[in-house]
């Protein structure tokens, strides 16, 4: 068995930061049945762009496989008592909607809590269910904003730059699967589930640690580096070689004097001004002029070659396609396939989560809907005669809504 089996997770989830968090968690073995919202065709990840066919999209099979789907409006009688029953059977109602989205659609634990006193409701929202903010869509890039990561990324004559990757997402994805899975464990020992206010702002502003430390506590003021530098660390940044950039990091002193000899330069590391953290960040700017006219004179290649025989931290600084087909990805089986009808062969990155065994194989992301008769007949028992009538019932609204909007 796999770590997470006989979890159940109810996903009202959408886009990247909450298919994110339960991707983890499905890979490693719990069901996660994403309910699906019929008048937006399903999970908008599904329509992203350039590679999307049908109802599918690469966007979409990265963050979806091993789950399940399910199309309910929860706006509706019949729906609403089907998704109430999976409460019944499940443990976590999960959802990465607008903060005061989960109240108005009665997913929070006190609206839920009278059907499974144990269900835990966790909301990961942009700027959680309480606040000036909280009724505030929440993106990524407006949160790398506020927070002020972007005051701290690029180079200090440059504008404030957003990160490459979507890191508020995939970090507040990470906050809330430990944070589901915590909520389970506490559920299962006291009885007693619990609603999880989680959001992109608080992860933002948690991931600023030690520069937030240094300002509160000390006053700290951060600016931007030259050529990505740490903040108090020398030499800690992207060097240039003859053919590209690699990177450098001496955090321990044993590492400077490490580099000072590979460098062929014993002396720096006993040089009054660099002898020490303080007196290298002190003297930064002559380090840093000796150390670029050293590295600037061989190849990247070289260059890592002898500082990894040195033991001195460093890499080069690759494109993705370089760090994809990086032979420590491949040995640490970090790319993982599916096959999908509309898309074929699908290749994508694996959970960094190891517990126990590798997964061995995966499920592709589920079709809109497709998992609707196995939850129905294995997970809640209907019997045929029930299924139908939930079917007449949902054409018949659908017929309904039609000729309303159409009048």
């Amino acid at each position: 068995m796999k770590p997470l089996e006989g979890i159940r997770i109810l996903s009202l989830e959408q886009y990247g930061a909450g298919p994110f968090a339960t991707l983890h968690l499905a890979d490693l073995g719990a069901e996660v049945i994403k309910i699906e919202d019929p008048s937006v065709r399903g999970d908008v990840g599904r329509h992203v762009p350039p590679y999307q066919a049908g109802d599918t999209s690469l966007f979409f099979e990265t963050f979806n496989r091993n789950k399940k789907s399910l199309v309910l409006d929860l706006n509706t009688t019949e729906d609403r008592e089907v998704f109430e029953d999976l409460v019944r059977v499940s443990d976590a109602v999960f959802s990465n909607l607008r903060g005061d989205v989960p109240e108005q659609l009665g997913i929070t634990y006190g609206a839920l809590k009278h059907i499974n006193p144990a269900i835990v409701c966790c909301s990961l929202s942009g700027y959680g269910m309480t606040g000036p903010r909280a009724k505030d869509p929440g993106y990524d890039y407006m949160l790398q904003a506020l927070s002020g990561w972007m005051s701290l990324a690029g180079d200090p004559d440059g504008p404030p730059t957003k990160t490459g990757l979507s890191l508020v997402d995939f970090s507040g994805g990470l906050v809330a699967s430990g944070a589901i899975l915590a909520g389970v464990i506490a559920a299962r020992r006291d009885g007693v589930g619990m609603d999880c206010d989680l959001s992109l702002y608080d992860t933002a502003i948690g991931m600023l640690t030690y520069v937030a430390t240094w300002h509160l506590s000390s006053g700290y003021e951060p600016k931007r580096t030259r050529n990505s530098a740490h903040p108090s660390l020398v030499p800690f940044q992207a060097f240039q070689a003859s053919d590209g950039w690699f990177v450098v990091g001496c955090a321990k002193e044993k590492f400077w004097v490490r580099l000072t000899q590979a460098i062929g330069r014993p002396e720096l590391s006993t040089d009054p001004r660099f002898d020490s953290f303080v007196n290298r960040n002190t003297n930064s700017s002559e380090l840093l002029e000796i150390l670029d006219d050293i590295f600037v004179s061989r190849t990247v290649g070289d260059w890592v070659t002898d500082l990894r025989a040195a033991t001195v931290p460093c890499g080069a600084v690759q494109t993705v396609e370089e760090a994809l087909i990086d032979t420590h990805t491949i040995e640490r089986g970090l790319i993982v396939e599916t096959f999908t009808p509309e898309l074929g062969t699908v290749r994508s990155v694996a959970s960094a989560m190891r517990v126990g065994e590798l997964p061995t194989s995966h499920r592709r992301a589920p079709l809109l809907d497709e998992h609707r008769e196995d939850i129905l007949v294995n997970v809640l028992g209907y019997d045929r005669e029930k299924i139908q009538k939930l079917f007449e019932k949902s054409v018949s609204q659908k017929n309904s809504s039609s000729e309303v909007r159409e009048t």
